[in-house]
């Protein structure tokens, strides 16, 4: 019995010392609402549009569960892995097209001197939409809706995130998007961003840069993208203000873009505040402009959130968009969908949208 119970007592010693130089962490996040849109060619291909309602998955925040790992290995030095998977709560199937860990799935190392990760990552874009979007790129009326590329990620990639003091800068560069990198076409899906933010005080200011090319024969398309904006805490208010400027080249074509080797100019401006510890609220205008084209989107959005704990929250969102000549940008992103699709909204058609939903992060 004496033996057994120290055989049992060192071994949960050295359990206890390897929790503490390792740890893998269970996350997630639990989003669903109902939503309401008018106008929405729900009933037949080329209808008017009415009225739809429908339950939706991931509206302020992207339903998901993930798995985060660290083990520190001496010297400052880290080792780390992320697998996110996400989640369609109205129909239980996985997001990001089914992929398994379709938000993030890397592993790499972190120093004091920063992080570099290989594997499927969020770009800059994304990292730089979450810092200066008032909405804080939520998956349902925001910036992702009239600019996709804020919400975008990039598979077969590295990437380097270091933070130095009130500077954060980072680079990623992917071989390619779709996993069939060919020989003697090293450009084929190519895509590499980079991004720097700086904070100090109230005031913070940023900007990114992205290059991406399609995949397949025509390879030589191609988008370039850059971004600036800032941000300015006064109290309980914050102030946003934000510009992107798109170019596509080589055949490529811009999302909602009317033509091709079309340019875009993005501008925004936004607002939060936070009424009481629970309660705050936060508005959003977006405006487009494509070049040479008369048509031009705006997008105006407004969220009332109410915390119930530190993880539950119950929200508001309304979206308006008043599109402009032959634009078709719905309250959900540009039509990219079949005219049956709750979603779509005829060309030249205003929109109206608003969502109710819970959230739980656990």
């Amino acid at each position: 019995m004496r033996m057994k119970l120290l055989a049992a007592t060192m071994a949960a010693l050295a359990a206890g010392g390897a929790n503490a130089q390792s740890s893998v962490t269970l996350y997630g996040v639990a989003d669903a609402g109902l939503e309401y849109t008018n106008k929405s060619s729900a009933t037949a291909a080329g209808a008017p549009g009415g009225n739809a309602y429908r339950l939706t998955s991931g509206n302020q925040s992207g339903s998901r569960w993930g798995m985060r790992g660290v083990e520190d290995i001496g010297g400052g030095l880290k080792g780390i892995f992320v697998l996110e998977s996400g989640v369609n709560f109205d129909t239980g199937s996985s997001g990001q097209g089914g992929r398994l860990f379709g938000r993030a799935a890397y592993v790499g190392l972190q120093s004091p001197y920063g992080t570099f990760t290989l594997g499927r990552h969020t770009t800059p874009f994304f990292d730089f939409g979450l810092l200066y979007d008032p909405m804080a790129i939520s998956t349902r009326y925001g910036i992702t809706s009239t600019a996709p590329e804020f919400g975008s990620r990039a598979d077969n990639s590295g990437k380097y995130t270091g933070t130095f003091g009130g500077l954060t800068v980072s680079g990623l560069y992917s071989f390619t998007n779709n996993g069939n990198e060919v020989a003697g076409a090293f450009t084929n899906g190519r895509e590499y961003s980079f991004l720097a933010s700086y904070a100090a005080g109230p005031f913070a200011m940023g900007a990114a840069y992205d290059q991406a090319n399609n995949t397949g024969a025509a390879s030589a398309q191609m988008i370039r993208r850059a971004t600036a904006a800032g941000s300015y805490t006064l109290g309980v208010a914050k102030a946003f203000l934000g510009y992107r400027w798109a170019k596509a080249y080589n055949g490529a074509s811009l999302p909602g873009g009317q033509f091709t080797n079309g340019g875009s100019n993005l501008y925004w401006a936004g607002l939060a505040y936070q009424l009481t510890p629970a309660f705050s609220l936060t508005g959003a205008a977006y405006y487009q402009d494509f070049r040479n084209s008369g048509a031009d989107p705006w997008d105006f959005v407004a969220t009332a959130d109410y915390a119930l704990s530190k993880r539950t929250d119950l929200y508001a969102s309304l979206s308006y968009v008043k599109n402009k000549g032959n634009s078709n940008l719905s309250v959900n992103g540009f039509n990219n969908n079949s005219p049956t699709d709750s979603a779509y909204v005829q060309a030249g058609a205003n929109q109206f949208g608003a969502t109710l939903g819970i959230r739980h992060k656990f």
